[in-house]
């Protein structure tokens, strides 16, 4: 083979008389982002995070009961006018609208509080 390449994406090695060491990195091990420990109080945090999401804000309501979580993010979505999902437990709606959901949930009976930045 003798091409004058200059640049390739295939990853492939282009000198077959060399053996290059694997450079593919390993997958990461450890704890995943979940956001701080809260405790089990019965009281719904909703926090206003930026970091690891390119700049942008998200309100983030931890502290919800497991089977009103898909339900409350879905209202809270729908009230907001903005889009959102379900990570880890936690509801993440884009946008800072911490207020809002925080006047939502407590007319629908929960203890809210307001935590963070």
């Amino acid at each position: 083979m003798n091409s004058r390449l200059v640049y390739s994406t295939d990853g492939g090695d282009h000198r077959p008389d060399t053996k290059r060491p694997d450079t593919k990195q390993k997958p990461r091990t450890g704890p995943t982002r979940s956001g701080p420990q809260l405790p089990d109080d019965g009281v719904v945090r909703i926090f206003r995070e930026k970091g690891g999401r390119g700049g942008k804000t998200v309100t983030v309501v931890r502290g919800l009961p497991r089977g009103d979580v898909q339900r409350v993010a879905s209202d809270l979505k729908r009230h907001c006018g903005t889009g959102g999902s379900v990570k880890d437990g936690a509801v993440e709606i884009q946008g800072d609208h911490r207020e809002k959901a925080a006047a939502r949930l407590e007319t629908t009976g929960y203890t809210v509080k307001l935590a963070g930045g």
